[in-house]
């Protein structure tokens, strides 16, 4: 806290006065009524705010190419996707999460500043589990990245997998070696019955109930509301944001205060090289998880969004 107010106080201006000791000891009184009423919101915040005094958090930005694609189409994508300006030692992390079929081509055909990532994996080792691929086979291979939980496997009716199966898998993925990119979001019936942030916290808990504190090193958190995703509608940037501010409150309560500052709440749904601008700028939007418009060579904007946080 402030030292008290000066014996000199009467040999100074107004405006120094009310600089150095007038707003302050306001600011003091106003930190201690919120300790007293939300200590762990104070403590989110300031950590916050040290996470971002020290460069804060990595922007990351992954493309998701789902069931499409051939070779063709990723030898003359990755061709353009080559010539942008290279990333290496910059602030942001790219991955491109395509078809397992073809990650080694992908890998061979893409710039080596991004990495390669994959739609999916099973819930644990190997075994008789026909058409299923392993975390250990994803590591073997040397990608790094998945995508687990993401919208159209939980919802899709041959599909359904459970916020609990999710879960799961993201244990087993991590505790192999892999990072995961976590997916969650609403449906447009339950954001209009007020339930945005009931439907994610509960897909959290999920993960919160099996993942050890250390353990969320290994995740980012892409919330992808699904009334966006390939519909052309976006969540506005104050949509987007007041729903990551809202995700990491919740991870400050949940899990600890460290975790909330430190991982990174990518968005999803209609990215594109026009709206990542603003969306970017949201202090609590740290990428994005960009489908469609990853499959094109104008998703180099999209990344180039890393540079409205520097």
């Amino acid at each position: 806290f402030f030292d008290v107010l000066p014996n000199n106080m009467a040999n100074m201006s107004d405006e120094e006065y009310l600089i150095k000791y007038q707003i302050p000891h306001l600011i003091d009184a106003l930190l201690l009524d919120m300790v007293k009423e939300k200590p762990g919101d104070v403590i989110t915040y300031f950590m916050d705010w040290l996470a971002k005094k020290k460069g804060g958090r990595k922007f990351i930005v992954g493309g998701n190419w789902k069931c499409n694609g051939n070779k063709k189409m990723i030898s003359d994508l990755c061709a353009e996707l080559n010539k942008g300006e290279s990333i290496a030692g910059k602030n942001v992390e790219v991955v491109m999460g395509c078809p397992y079929l073809y990650a080694d081509y992908t890998r061979s055909k893409l710039r080596p500043d991004w990495g390669v990532c994959l739609q999916n994996c099973w819930t644990g080792k190997g075994g008789a589990f026909t058409g299923e691929i392993s975390a250990e086979m994803i590591k073997d291979i040397g990608v790094e990245w998945v995508i687990l939980g993401h919208s159209e496997r939980r919802s899709l009716p041959q599909l359904k997998e459970t916020d609990e199966t999710v879960a799961k898998k993201c244990k087993y993925a991590i505790g192999a070696g892999l990072k995961v990119m976590f997916c969650c979001g609403e449906l447009l019936e339950e954001r209009e019955a007020g339930k945005t942030m009931e439907v994610n916290e509960r897909q959290c808990a999920a993960l919160a109930g099996v993942l050890t504190e250390a353990e969320w090193a290994s995740v980012v958190i892409a919330y992808e509301p699904v009334w966006a995703i390939g519909t052309g509608k976006v969540a506005t940037p104050d949509q987007a944001q007041e729903v990551h501010k809202n995700l990491r409150a919740w991870l400050g309560k949940t899990v600890s205060p460290a975790v909330a500052s430190a991982t990174r709440i990518i968005y999803g749904g209609s990215v594109s090289e026009k709206n990542c601008q603003d969306l970017g700028t949201m202090p609590d939007i740290d990428g994005f998880l960009v489908g469609g418009a990853s499959m094109k060579p104008d998703f180099l904007k999209v990344v180039d969004a890393y540079k409205c946080k520097c």
